[in-house]
């Protein structure tokens, strides 16, 4: 049997081996590897897939939230309400721009950030909501773009799991993530559903007026050369990596429906086990899958990791401590116990292997191991 990996980019390099050799090699050849053309047809390429006006390629999906929340003009002391249950990246520019991060707790079933909670936090500090499209699926969006209309609210949205997931408002319109809000944010890191091979991210905004000051914030500030109006970063998504994310990007939709064909794989082997909770589904959105992510009861987890590991089986945790508990970000507004959600998540979940090349040798392994240790 093939080894197993938490994501095989390996085996999937090699099914597009000579387009992306080629790609990189247009890149070389031409010697244009800063903003040259294979940025702007990247960026031409996702806009028409997302059906977003406007895509400012930038350097990871970090600065793409940083960058965003300078370009929205937010000051210090403004509040900024995200969830507990998050990669720190999310909190971190909301702290390194001297805003207020404010969290709440999530859904249970979806892991995704609680509109009710959201509401709830609402002062009038509040300046903006960054919901986070956690796994692969959407977060209850409609709810959340009307509390941010009744209280004049940015929506940042943190599609750097989502992408090409879409959501399904109740008039029938569809949208993509990251496409609904003031402006979405993406990462192209390596393991993502659509990842380059080095560091990458976007702003994706349908904001003429946004758009424009994007552009100058990721490029220093500059409106013309060595003319800077606007405190700025250099925050560039490099030709070769535009090259290879144009090549992916048309493998986008066949590699979420492989993830979800392994997401069913997994749900028929743990359903009604009452020690596994399957992920929940939001039924209105799709699930693109970066994780599968179940929640154990009962369940010694890191037995079940080290038991895995023994038949080498990779296994991880997103995320083991919530935001409100990291030691950088303590803060005396929170304490343990205030996001039982939260806090009940990270004690008992557990993400299994999730990728496009997994064959069914490999993917019964992994749920016979599971069920193994779950039923002694």
């Amino acid at each position: 049997m093939k080894k197993i990996q938490m994501v095989d980019l390996q085996s999937q390099y090699q099914h597009i081996k000579n387009e992306i050799d080629g790609a990189i090699q247009e890149v070389i050849d031409s010697c244009m590897f800063i903003n040259g053309p294979a940025v702007k047809n990247f960026q031409e390429d996702l806009e028409k897939y997302l059906g977003v006006k406007h895509v400012i390629p930038c350097g990871n999906g970090t600065e793409a939230l940083q960058v965003t929340m300078m370009a929205l003009g937010l000051k210090p002391g403004d509040e900024v309400i995200t969830s507990s249950f998050t990669f720190i990246a999310t909190a971190e520019v909301i702290a390194l721009l001297h805003l207020t991060p404010v969290l709440v707790d999530v859904d249970p079933e979806t892991f995704n950030i609680d509109p009710d909670a959201v509401e709830r936090a609402i002062t009038p500090k509040t300046k903006a909501i960054v919901p986070v499209h956690l796994f692969g699926q959407c977060a209850p969006m409609e709810k959340l773009l009307d509390l941010a209309h009744k209280h004049n609210l940015y929506v940042i949205e943190d599609a750097c799991q989502s992408i090409g997931a879409d959501y399904y408002f109740e008039n029938g319109r569809k949208s993509k993530a990251g496409t609904m809000g003031n402006a979405g944010c993406t990462s192209f890191f390596p393991s993502k559903n659509l990842g380059c091979y080095g560091d990458g991210g976007a702003v994706f905004t349908n904001d003429d007026e946004l758009e424009k000051k994007l552009r100058v914030v990721v490029n220093h500030g500059m409106t013309v050369r060595y003319y800077h109006d606007y405190i700025g970063v250099n925050s560039r998504l490099d030709s070769i990596q535009a090259a290879i994310l144009k090549v992916k990007l048309q493998y986008l939709d066949e590699y979420a429906r492989k993830r979800q064909a392994v997401a069913s794989f997994y749900d028929e082997a743990f359903k009604g086990n009452p020690k596994l909770k399957i992920p929940g589904r939001y039924y209105k959105s799709s699930h693109v899958f970066h994780q599968y992510t179940l929640v154990t009861n009962d369940v010694d987890r890191k037995g079940l990791m080290d038991h895995l590991a023994s038949k080498g089986i990779p296994s991880a945790i997103y995320y083991p401590v919530p935001l409100h508990l990291q030691k950088a970000y303590l803060d005396p507004r929170y304490k343990s116990g205030d996001f039982p959600v939260t806090e009940m998540l990270c004690n008992s979940v557990i993400s299994l292997p999730m990728h496009t090349e997994f064959d069914h040798e490999q993917l019964s392994h992994i749920t016979g191991s599971v069920l193994e240790f779950i039923n002694r």
